[in-house]
């Protein structure tokens, strides 16, 4: 089986690179370090990436026969927020924010992983929220890069907000907390 233990940390435009495969991967797989996938061939590889280091679209990587594989967002369900406004669209941005969870952030939209509570607190506060079939690339945030997130694309930084565990209750907390197990 191939392995991919690298990614190349050069800018994609500094060499002409001869590209010789495409791993396709969903936000959530391009956020796992350890995976067994397929490249776009069919060809089975591994993944096994040093921890915490995670794929974007258009990320370069090696592969331990010398390939070079090109990383592709794959297209997956997403809500895409647009606004009558930019301070409403600010206003949506902010209160997802609180919320923890991935957002990408276009020029006047944001998406983030589909989410009826999510959008349903959207809506109320003015945005219109439309799903599409879309490559989802979140911001990195402002902790130093990609963090780690669950399953469903739902990420968690309580304990440097709230300055707890997550062995309680939150109802001294002034924000939401939407859970999943991790």
């Amino acid at each position: 089986m191939l392995e991919i233990k690298s990614k190349l940390k050069i800018l994609r435009s500094a060499y002409k690179v001869e590209l010789r495969g495409q791993l396709r991967l969903p936000f959530a797989s391009r956020q796992n370090s350890r995976l067994k996938t397929k490249l776009l061939s069919g060809e089975e590889v591994s993944l096994m990436l040093p921890r915490d280091e995670f794929l974007r679209g258009g990320d370069l990587v090696t592969a331990s026969d010398g390939r070079i594989i090109e990383v592709i967002a794959e297209p997956e369900k997403v809500a895409h927020v647009t606004c009558s406004s930019v301070v409403e669209l600010a206003k949506a941005a902010y209160h997802l924010g609180s919320w923890h969870v991935p957002v990408q952030v276009g020029e006047g939209f944001l998406r983030l992983a589909a989410d009826h509570v999510l959008e349903e607190m959207l809506v109320k506060l003015g945005a219109t929220v439309a799903h599409l079939e879309a490559p989802f690339e979140p911001e990195a945030g402002a902790h130093g890069g990609d963090h780690r997130h669950d399953e469903v694309g739902h990420g968690h930084v309580h304990d440097e907000h709230c300055g707890h565990d997550h062995s309680h209750d939150h109802a001294h907390c002034d924000h939401p907390h939407h859970h999943h197990k991790k």
